[in-house]
């Protein structure tokens, strides 16, 4: 799956490391998530730690709800390994 409106950032801290997926398009916001050790993968979907939105959307939930499911499969598939292209046949 293709998430081009999504970016994670990794942040190292004296109390480990910090994730963050930041939604670049309406509606603007950012997670703060780490890895589920109770997954298989020890890294899941990610626990949700912190959300921050803009102000004004403080009080309307709908409008960025269905982006979190989103921004959790892509915090997820941004720890596997890049898939390899297909060659092209000569």
């Amino acid at each position: 799956m293709n998430y081009p409106e999504f970016l994670r950032i990794e942040r190292e801290g004296r109390d480990g490391s910090r994730h963050y997926v930041v939604h670049t398009h309406d509606p603007k916001f950012s997670l703060e998530l780490e890895p589920d050790g109770a997954a298989p993968d020890r890294i899941g979907r990610g626990v949700i730690r912190r959300l921050r939105v803009p102000n004004s959307w403080a009080g309307d939930y709908t409008k960025y709800a269905k982006y979190m499911n989103v921004a959790q499969e892509f915090f997820a598939s941004s720890f596997r390994e890049p898939e390899a292209p297909g060659r092209l046949p000569r």
